[in-house]
């Protein structure tokens, strides 16, 4: 019966053929001929590897046969840790290695994971930050009548045209917002004269400028003031010092520039509110967040650090304040299935002495991503950018390791809490393995390059050994 069935189709076809065929008149032309299909050439290399081979899945077979031997080569270096310091080793996410992985150490500014992770999760990767010029009525002939509010969208990376290539910061700010361009389109929204003052608005975020928990020196120094409206890591042109509050500095600094423009202000500079319903004049956006996170973790950046943190908490909570931070950043870390109980997230800097964190938390957020993620391209490369543009600059791994350092001097040496030096991240495996790895170093003196040098040096040695055999590019289809 199968067989009638299946016999119907080709059956009714031959009959339709049969017709067509039959109905063609013996005067109308034959039909053109097809044109002529030249096939492709040739492979000039094809693949002769069997789909079920191995060899389809080359960073799996060069797992299975470089991990042991990984292993024992990472068994010696895991022995050399102090017992108030922490390490872990995986490859693709596989445990190689690990010593003290569960013990709480402070992590200094590898807190800026966390913080990454969280905020490309929380925030979004495409998202940007806004800051905009508005007043309460619209311009009249070019006049503000009363104040011209400046408020801020909690930007870090918020900068006149002069400050990127002023030297005031250790690694500039390569993808600045320019504050040149908001004065510019304010000038040309038509506005000539502003009657009252030029107010700075920071109200998106709470009021601390400064995190509690860091040591002495560092406030104003490392970090801080900051607020939801911060130019310039709030520095005003002219001025020595910083901002005492950054939100009146950068009113002060628009000034300039509207000043440079033509535009009269009659009044001074202020700390305010924007009123509610205000039209808005002009405003400009940061890059996405991706780019300010890889600014943060590139060049170690304390501000935008510690703006993410207050950003994260607005958005996950309502609230822009370093508490509502920590508590969406923990939660999120729990989500995971990232053991919290020891973790203690009070900065987003590291700057915090109070900040505690175990190295299998920092391996799994790395896990979490890879050397070609957003996260992972945002990290410092050895030998070439950010924080290890000046390591390993002659060893192996160099162009291949990157990661995120972390630094905490701690005077005097001889009290606690003790001094943190850290480095996390990845090395690439040609053929797209990824070796993981955590090393965060609390000791007395461990910030003195003499000690955490050779501990840094006998790590890279470490995992520039992988793969010790066939590498997933050599073992890949044929």
């Amino acid at each position: 019966m199968l067989g009638v069935f299946a016999l119907i189709p080709a059956i009714a076809l031959f009959a339709l053929f049969n017709w067509a065929d039959a109905s063609i008149e013996e005067n109308e032309p034959a039909p053109p001929p097809p044109s002529t299909v030249v096939a492709p050439p040739p492979f000039a290399d094809p693949l002769t590897t069997s789909m079920l081979s191995m060899r389809r899945v080359p960073a799996v077979l060069s797992r299975q046969l470089n991990v042991s031997d990984f292993q024992q080569t990472l068994a010696p270096f895991l022995g050399t840790i102090n017992d108030r310091s922490c390490t872990a080793v995986s490859v693709d996410g596989i445990p190689i290695g690990a010593q003290n992985a569960d013990l709480a150490v402070i992590p200094a500014s590898n807190e800026k994971l966390v913080v990454a992770a969280v905020a490309l999760d929380v925030i979004g990767a495409e998202t940007v930050l806004t800051t905009s010029v508005v007043s309460a009525s619209p311009p009249a002939n070019g006049v503000v009548n009363g104040d011209l509010t400046l408020v801020g969208g909690g930007d870090p990376l918020l900068s006149s045209n002069w400050y990127p290539t002023s030297n005031m910061e250790r690694y500039p700010v390569s993808s600045p917002t320019s504050l040149d361009t908001l004065a510019d389109r304010v000038r040309d929204a038509g506005v000539t004269t502003i009657s009252g003052n030029v107010v700075g608005d920071g109200s998106r975020y709470d009021d601390e400028f400064f995190a509690p928990g860091w040591g002495d020196g560092v406030a104003g120094l490392e970090a801080g003031p900051y607020d939801a409206l911060m130019a310039n890591d709030s520095r005003v042109l002219g001025e020595q010092q910083r901002a005492n509050d950054p939100n009146a500095g950068a009113a002060r600094e628009f000034i300039r520039l509207l000043n440079e423009r033509g535009i009269t202000v009659s009044g001074t500079s202020a700390s305010g509110v924007a009123p509610a319903g205000a039209n808005l004049i002009a405003a400009i956006d940061s890059v996405p967040m991706s780019g300010v996170v890889g600014e943060m973790l590139a060049n170690s950046d304390n501000n935008t650090a510690e703006l993410l943190v207050k950003e994260i908490g607005f958005v996950g909570e309502g609230v822009g304040s370093r508490e509502a931070g920590g508590r969406v950043m923990t939660a999120k870390l729990a989500e995971w299935g990232i053991d919290t109980s020891s973790v203690v997230l009070s900065d987003g800097s590291g700057l915090s002495l109070d900040n505690r964190i175990t190295c299998s938390a920092l391996l799994a957020i790395i896990q979490r991503f890879t050397p070609e993620s957003v996260f992972g391209t945002g990290l410092p490369i050895a030998g070439q950018t950010g924080t290890l543009a000046e390591i390993f600059t002659d060893h192996p791994v160099a162009g291949r390791l990157t990661g995120k350092t972390g630094t905490l001097n701690n005077p005097p040496f001889n009290a606690d809490p003790p001094a943190v030096k850290a480095l996390s991240g990845y090395v690439a495996v040609e053929g797209g393995t990824a070796v993981e790895y955590v090393l965060v170093l609390n000791g007395p003196t461990i910030s003195d390059q003499s000690e955490y040098r050779p501990v840094w040096n006998a790590l890279a040695d470490v995992l520039n050994t992988y793969p010790s055999g066939a590498t997933p590019a050599e073992l890949g289809p044929r």
